[in-house]
Parts: structure tokens; C-alpha cells; sequence
């Protein structure tokens, strides 16, 4: 089985489709989405539009959450500015696709479960870093493939208990590397690949600034930080 991983979109479209495009040219049996779909980019009804329509496997991540909550007190600046605009331009159509969305998702391939998180199995907004990940992780996922976002940093630890995975961040990466960012995901030869794609960023700056959401969210797109 080859599982397309994709993470933290961030309603960012330019880089989802150029994403999408390098997905479709690997041709894998799914494509499975880790979180915060919205947030921080100025394109959340298109993005969640086009995931909806690719009948992808997602779950929600802590811009999702907020983005229908409305809380953000554990928010920095940049980041609650950018959940209250985007909960004024959501559609219902939007809110109704957020909503029917779980936190966490787990399947089965003939490997055995591949489960998916947007923190970690011990908490849902928990960053776990790569240098930071451990055994004790897997464990407690009890499958052999585990698949983590939020960090937006890529990462690939074979461990004794399984396979520990992370895509880095389609919409906003921060491993310096400004390209958008997926994996591939192998189980039968138990083996993950991260890609990177570049997009048209400067496109996205322009729409931030269109947009009115902080200008500071398009400076860092340019430097992938």
C-alpha cells in the first residue's frame, strides 16, 4: 500500500495543488491529511473544497478546532488574527466539512494499522520534534505506522515498534526549506520518502497582503520558517 501523507495545509492553494499535482504523478492508492487544514493562508473554502472533493482521509488539528471554536488563548498573535479572519470568511459549507472531521484517525492495510495524528497519541496539540520522538510514541499507538503533524518539520524513524512519520507542512513549512512539503508512505516495503515541491509563493504573499491577514505570515513563506 502507498499512503500519500500530506500536513498543515493551512488553506494555503498554491502550494496544496502544486502538492496535489507531484501526488497524482506518484499515483498511491490514498492520500491520508494530517491537520489544520485552515488557518495562517488566505484560501480555507477552496482548500477544504478541494480535500472534500478528493474524499481524502483528514483529521482536524488545533487551527481546525479553533477555526470552530473561536478559541485562540493559546494562540500567538499572528496565529489568532489569522483563526478570526478565517472564521469570517468560512461558508457553512466549511464549517459543516470541519465539522465531520475526527481528531485522530486509524485504518487498516495488509501491514497492519496506520493510525494518524495531529500532535501525538498522549495529546492532540502535543509537538513532538524529531529530535524529540522516542519508542515510547509507537507504543502507544499500537501500529506499526505512525503518522504525526503539527510540527510542520519532516521526520522518519524506523523504531523496533514501528515506523514514526511526520510530512512537514504542505502550507507553511518551517525546516528552512521554503518548498511545500508531503511524504509517501510504503508499507509493504516499510519505507517513507518526503518530497518537496516549490509553488508560486509570491502569489501567496500578494493574497495575504490582499487579504489583510499579518504581513509577517507571507514573510516567513519566503524563507520556510
Amino acid at each position: 500500500m502507498r499512503i500519500a501523507l500530506l500536513s498543515d495545509v493551512h488553506a494555503n492553494l498554491p502550494a496544496l495543488r502544486a502538492v496535489l499535482a507531484d501526488v497524482d504523478a506518484q499515483r498511491p492508492d490514498q492520500v491520508w491529511v494530517a491537520g489544520d487544514l485552515v488557518g495562517y493562508n488566505p484560501w480555507p473554502n477552496e482548500v477544504l473544497q478541494i480535500l472534500k472533493d478528493r474524499h481524502v482521509r483528514a483529521i482536524r488539528g488545533n487551527h481546525d478546532r479553533a477555526a470552530l471554536s473561536g478559541d485562540t488563548s493559546w494562540f500567538n498573535e499572528l496565529a489568532a488574527a489569522a483563526i478570526r479572519w478565517t472564521r469570517i470568511v468560512l461558508t457553512p459549507a466549511s464549517v459543516g466539512y470541519l465539522s465531520s472531521l475526527e481528531d485522530r484517525s486509524r485504518g487498516r492495510v495488509a501491514e497492519g494499522i496506520v493510525a494518524m495524528y495531529h500532535g501525538s497519541p498522549r495529546n492532540d496539540d502535543e509537538y513532538v520534534m524529531p529530535w524529540a520522538a522516542d519508542e515510547a510514541l509507537v507504543r502507544m499507538s499500537g501500529a506499526p505506522f505512525t503518522i504525526l503533524g503539527h510540527t510542520h518539520l519532516p521526520m522518519s524513524l524506523a523504531l523496533p515498534s514501528g515506523l514514526l512519520v511526520n510530512p512537514g507542512s504542505v502550507g507553511q513549512p518551517r525546516d528552512q526549506d521554503p518548498r511545500a512539503a508531503w511524504g509517501l508512505l510504503d508499507t509493504t516495503a516499510r519505507r517513507f520518502v518526503v518530497r518537496r515541491v516549490p509553488y508560486d509563493i509570491g502569489a501567496v504573499v500578494r493574497e495575504i497582503h490582499k487579504a489583510g491577514l499579518p504581513a509577517e505570515l507571507g514573510e516567513r513563506l519566503q524563507y520556510g520558517v
